[in-house]
């Protein structure tokens, strides 16, 4: 089941990734029977694939599908979403042999924020915690967008551990590698758009689950939709929202002062949206010795638009990068094209195991 987080971001951009709007009207009203039908569907759902861990930073929340013994693959999710992100992808990989990981990194799913200051290297050692806890000595790990970056994170801090790296719209390239290049005329016009306080309600609150859990819930889509509840989050006076404005602050994205610095003055931003517009992927893979996939959307209004920066990093390690450009496609490559992310997702798996073994 896949469905879309309910306000639409006008621009998405190098580090925040929200689904889109399904923009139709609910044709049915949310019935208390369906609410109860997600709600129980998704406390057995965590009962069977759900998990948690208490690393040095947090207690990391996370999914798992599959055989612990099968060579294994860990997903990074995307800015706004949970380890639910991957839900119709893992079935895929584990009836082809793979034993499937889902995290939900700081402040996302069922994953706080911590007290102190923590990075996307924070997250790859928190993957690394889960590892070792899991007797998992190697893995494929890989992400969405921002969830790219914290598997490169991890790739650069334990490449041992590392079987090979699938990268998707994110980690491949310096985040702000776009941004910098615009004059300050253009960047002050994207800037703007990052005043998004002002057209949505980042802190919007409801007095019960079951009205955040509607304000979510589309009758359009198929199923009771129950990984809403993913994203559903009970604030310190008993409301419910779904989408909190410490999550922004996280990001330094709440506004358009925010952004700038980000881009153009990081050393004044938190330490997490810091360590990932200061990663250079050019750098971390200067020494490439292991099999990356690179999935790149390419649109006209491209957000993220690397592809000669991607072209160029596959032509300096040819043996190790496979490069596929997925066109006329937004940011999310595994919603917009399920079939074809999960066949060239397990292509790459299986031939990159196939070398494994035979080293």
């Amino acid at each position: 089941m896949i469905f879309r987080v309910q306000y639409l971001i006008l621009l998405v951009a190098l580090i925040l990734q929200l689904e889109a709007v399904n923009g139709q009207a609910k044709k049915e009203p949310l019935t208390i029977q369906v609410y109860s039908s997600a709600k129980k569907e998704f406390l057995a759902f965590e009962r069977s694939h759900g998990g948690s861990v208490q690393t040095r930073n947090v207690s990391m929340h996370y999914l798992s599908w599959g055989n612990p013994g099968n060579p294994c693959l860990i997903w990074a999710h995307g800015s706004m979403n949970s380890g639910y992100e991957f839900l119709d992808i893992a079935d895929s990989l584990v009836k082809a042999g793979y034993y499937v990981i889902a995290i939900d990194y700081y402040g996302h799913g069922q994953t706080p924020i911590p007290d102190h200051e923590v990075s996307i290297y924070h997250v790859a050692d928190d993957i690394k915690f889960l590892m070792d806890k899991l007797s998992i000595e190697k893995a494929f790990v890989g992400g969405f967008s921002r969830g790219g970056c914290v598997a490169t994170a991890f790739y650069d801090s334990y490449p041992k551990n590392v079987l090979g790296l699938i990268l998707e719209d994110g980690g491949s390239v310096a985040a702000n590698t776009y941004y910098q290049k615009l004059d300050s005329e253009k960047l002050e016009q994207i800037s703007k758009k990052f005043d998004l306080k002002q057209a949505i309600p980042w802190d919007r609150t409801f007095p019960t689950q079951f009205e955040a859990f509607n304000s979510l819930y589309d009758s359009n889509e198929i199923g009771n939709q129950f990984p809403i509840f993913a994203l559903l989050k009970e604030n310190k006076t008993g409301g419910w929202g779904v989408i909190y404005s410490e999550m922004m602050n996280l990001f330094n994205l709440e506004n358009r002062h925010q952004f700038s610095d980000l881009i153009l003055r990081p050393s004044r931003v938190p330490l997490f949206a810091r360590s990932m517009v200061i990663m250079e992927p050019q750098i971390i893979f200067r020494n490439l010795c292991i099999p990356v996939l690179i999935l790149d959307p390419v649109s006209d209004n491209d957000s993220m638009p690397f592809e000669k920066e991607n072209e160029a990093l596959k032509k300096a390690h040819p043996n190790f990068i496979t490069y596929i450009v997925y066109p006329n496609t937004e940011h999310n490559i595994h919603y917009a094209h399920p079939a074809r992310f999960t066949k060239d997702l397990l292509g790459f798996l299986d031939e990159s195991y196939k070398k494994e073994r035979t080293y």
